[in-house]
């Protein structure tokens, strides 16, 4: 699965040109788009549009707001003109997410109000496939980008989205512009960007089902490791995140984050959850960090600042964490993290519900 950039802008780009050059010809703006409310002259515009705006704001480090500009098209601009102008904003966005570090995040209000490189680019691609698919259809000729790039952004934007059969089809029907046998009409969507948690010397960073699939097989995740990472429980934890990815029940902001140090890039563990909230709002955490990293702290701070992110939502009232009985460091971190033994009737529900403890383990737990 691949890792979204520059070149995959510029491919999904290509694609759009090439399908709507065969019909410059045509007008436009008497030919409504597929199924949006736009003709395909407005389609079009809309793709130029979206590109300039997320390479504006990641290249501008926009955190609060989209950067406030207007972008129109000179009168008289005809079809020829308006795709060499989504081939140049197209450009524009390849070029900033190629020359942005790996750490940046800029504003886009969904999910979480910023997104990193890869998600600009995602999003890019995403407008380019899905409006170069509402004109083409409106037009009546045809067009299907590769699999291997839909598959790409289906697992980075739609991590919630369960993969298909096919990808193209998929990433249609999860958007309401198709049909999927066994899945029920989709009327309403959003896009899901990956969430960063802060910490004070890390930042907690969402891993994405491709990223988690590499690391899954022996890779590196996208990220640079310090010496000894991963380490084999973020393995693990990872391929809990494509199981779940697979299964269609992921939910993005309670799988795997890996811990990112500020002051050199670099992934020292992983922390997680072992699934979403269950009905009474319970959930398992976990965590692990390179041998070379441990001993400093960063366990226990990771742990409090995603405690802290996951006690504040409503859909979360109690935190388990089940550590071996001869483990005392990590017992002694979820202690500094203001977790307690759990009573003998929270070891026996975990044990039952969730399998977060067994006669082999220590139950703690923290509560909003």
């Amino acid at each position: 699965m691949r890792t979204l950039g520059g070149d995959q802008v510029d491919e999904a780009v290509a694609s759009c040109l090439a399908t709507l050059r065969t019909a410059v010809d045509r007008d436009w703006e008497e030919v409504k788009a597929g199924r949006v409310e736009w003709s395909c002259h407005a389609a079009a515009f809309h793709i130029a549009e979206d590109l300039i705006a997320y390479a504006a704001n990641l290249a501008g480090r926009a955190q609060d707001a989209y950067v406030p500009f207007d972008f129109t098209l000179d009168d008289g601009t005809d079809n020829t003109d308006l795709l060499h102008v989504i081939e140049t904003t197209g450009a524009l966005l390849a070029a900033t997410v190629r020359t942005t570090p790996r750490d940046v995040r800029a504003f886009h209000p969904y999910p979480f109000r910023s997104a990193d490189r890869e998600g600009f680019a995602a999003m890019g691609i995403a407008e380019v496939l899905l409006h170069t698919h509402d004109i083409a259809e409106g037009l009546g000729i045809t067009y299907a980008p590769s699999e291997e790039l839909t598959e790409a952004v289906l697992a980075c934007i739609f991590p919630h989205v369960q993969p298909g059969p096919a990808a193209w089809p998929t990433l249609l029907w999860a958007t309401g512009r198709g049909e999927l046998p066994g899945r029920a009409p989709v009327t309403e969507w959003r896009w899901h960007n990956n969430l960063v948690v802060p910490a004070e010397r890390l930042t907690l960073t969402g891993v994405r089902p491709g990223a988690a699939r590499d690391l899954r097989l022996g890779g590196d995740g996208g990220l640079e490791w310090i010496d000894g990472g991963p380490y084999q429980g973020t393995r693990e934890a990872a391929g809990m995140t494509v199981k779940a990815y697979e299964a269609g029940v992921l939910r993005p902001e309670f799988g795997l984050f890996a811990l990112v140090r500020h002051d050199d890039g670099r992934a020292i563990g992983g922390i997680g959850f072992h699934g979403a909230p269950d009905e009474e709002g319970r959930v398992e955490i976990g965590y692990d960090l390179a041998e070379g990293a441990r001993g400093q702290g960063y366990a226990t701070e990771a742990l409090r600042a995603l405690s802290e992110w996951a006690l504040a939502r409503e859909d979360v009232s109690v935190l388990c964490a089940a550590i071996e009985p001869d483990n005392l460091a990590s017992q002694r971190v979820v202690s500094r993290a203001g977790f307690t033994p759990a009573s003998v009737a929270e070891e026996r529900t975990a044990h039952k519900d969730h399998n977060a403890a067994d006669g082999s383990l220590l139950l703690y737990v923290r509560r909003a």
